[in-house]
């Protein structure tokens, strides 16, 4: 098992960003509600007014689920540890220049992004960019 990086300029020169197949979106579901069934949620999000619960676009269209966004799914492959400072700071500010939209979820050994379907592409491209030694 590696050890969580926290040396920024190793976060940004390792991160190799990943975008994964399929597009994704944040639907929400009534807390007293189960989750719809074929629906697997990669992400929930338990907030006051529901569930949010991102997963593929198709088990949200077979279940019914409203959305308003449709995203691409990028892994930094980096084991990034929680505390580190500076990272999400980093990928986000490339992104934001560039006009690409970016929600960020931080996981036990790496972080995802949540960017627009269409942007996913061009973002993986902008963060290889910034991972240039």
């Amino acid at each position: 098992m590696s050890t969580a990086e926290h040396d920024l300029s190793r976060l940004l020169t390792g991160m190799e960003p990943e975008l994964r197949p399929g597009a994704y979106v944040f639907a929400r579901c009534a807390h007293r509600d189960p989750l719809p069934k074929g629906v697997r949620p990669v992400v929930t999000v338990a907030e006051d007014e529901a569930l949010t619960v991102v997963c593929a676009k198709g088990e949200a269209d077979a279940a019914g689920l409203a959305y308003d966004y449709v995203a691409g799914w990028i892994t930094l492959r980096i084991h990034s540890a929680l505390e580190a400072v500076g990272l999400t700071a980093a990928v986000s500010s490339t992104l934001a220049e560039a006009g690409v939209s970016c929600n960020v979820v931080a996981g036990y050994y790496h972080d995802h992004l949540f960017v627009s379907y269409e942007d996913g592409p061009r973002a993986v491209e902008l963060l290889r960019e910034l991972d240039a030694p």
